[in-house]
């Protein structure tokens, strides 16, 4: 069934800086071609810096200076350039990179390719890093969560997911947070926007697709679409799970200021939920304007999903109960 069109396609060459907006990505099992194959590394903390930790890092946006060869990927990583809020323009291949970038957040920092896919060496957490990202103090501040607020539904999350989560700050092979896809539709934009008050720019929540809908159902239509499967263009998406937000949409980006409002609204208006993450079927290309059509879960394979979400729900209550006790 025919739902709508592609409005936006949306590349991060670095992890956690301003990406480029597109008009025809290429779609593998990894994402978007050239999508987050760099990333900055904090060196003092020897783990993949993120913008929940440094928010400045939106600040400055990223681009690749020539087309993305088809074969870029882990250890295969073509240059690319950074926009720092100061006007400066520096590429990869500048050694002067990491000193600016280390200006910019106030840390020791440097700028650092994907690896080969085998290579874990920049994903792996060291043992102090897993134990605050496991804490509740951790999640919270992450999620802009004050002490009386319940965290997060996890339930959603896939075993494998959560278990990568405890030992990798993003999954070997990739620097995106969980998923390969980001999709996120104008109908939801819009309705937490209704929310705070005012239009919303979709660059604080950092999807590769947005979606504008014919004659959507819902004001939250895709928090409705987790096991359907998307057809955009040429490639085929498994709607894995809701996107879970953190506090980075809140912070501030170039033209426009910190809205803490944002976090708040998701919070009452989506249940912290905004946005699908998505794993890749089939690849293939993709351009704005393309057709998007939807396939729906069955009502077996729902209740199945559901009953596994409610197990895994009451485990990780009992997870988090006591990770809160013992933090306290």
């Amino acid at each position: 069934m025919t739902i709508g069109h592609i409005a936006e396609l949306w590349r991060y060459p670095v992890k956690s800086l301003g990406g480029t907006q597109i008009e025809q990505a290429d779609v593998s099992a990894r994402g978007v071609l050239g999508d987050r194959l760099w990333a900055v590394r904090d060196l003092e903390k020897g783990v993949t810096a993120s913008a929940r930790q440094l928010p400045v890092l939106l600040t400055a946006a990223a681009r690749y200076p020539g087309a993305v060869p088809a074969d870029a990927g882990p250890g295969n990583v073509p240059e690319v350039e950074i926009s720092f809020p100061d006007g400066t323009v520096l590429s990869s291949r500048d050694d002067g990179v990491h000193a600016k970038l280390s200006e910019l957040t106030g840390r020791d920092v440097e700028l650092t390719a994907l690896p080969p896919a085998e290579d874990t060496s920049l994903h792996k957490l060291t043992r102090a890093e897993r134990s605050e990202t496991m804490s509740p103090a951790w999640l919270r501040a992450a999620f802009g969560m004050s002490d009386d607020e319940k965290l997060p539904d996890f339930s959603m999350v896939r075993v494998s997911d959560f278990v990568n989560f405890t030992r990798y700050s993003t999954p070997p092979g990739m620097f995106v947070d969980l998923a390969p896809i980001h999709v996120l539709t104008k109908t939801s934009l819009a309705t937490i926007g209704a929310e705070v008050g005012s239009e919303l720019d979709v660059r604080r929540f950092r999807p590769n697709v947005l979606l504008a809908l014919d004659n959507p159902d819902d004001d939250l239509p895709e928090s409705h679409w987790t096991g359907a499967h998307l057809a955009l263009g040429e490639i085929v998406l498994d709607v894995t799970m809701t996107t879970i937000r953190c506090v980075v949409p809140s912070r501030a980006q170039p033209g426009f200021e910190v809205d803490r409002r944002i976090t708040k609204a998701v919070a009452t208006r989506a249940d912290r939920c905004l946005g699908v993450y998505c794993w890749v079927q089939s690849g293939g290309s993709v351009r704005v304007g393309d057709d998007v059509a939807i396939r729906r879960v069955n009502a077996g394979r729902k209740a199945l999903g559901d009953a596994a979400r409610r197990a895994k729900r009451f485990t990780f209550s009992l997870v988090t109960g006591v990770a809160e006790r013992f933090s306290r």
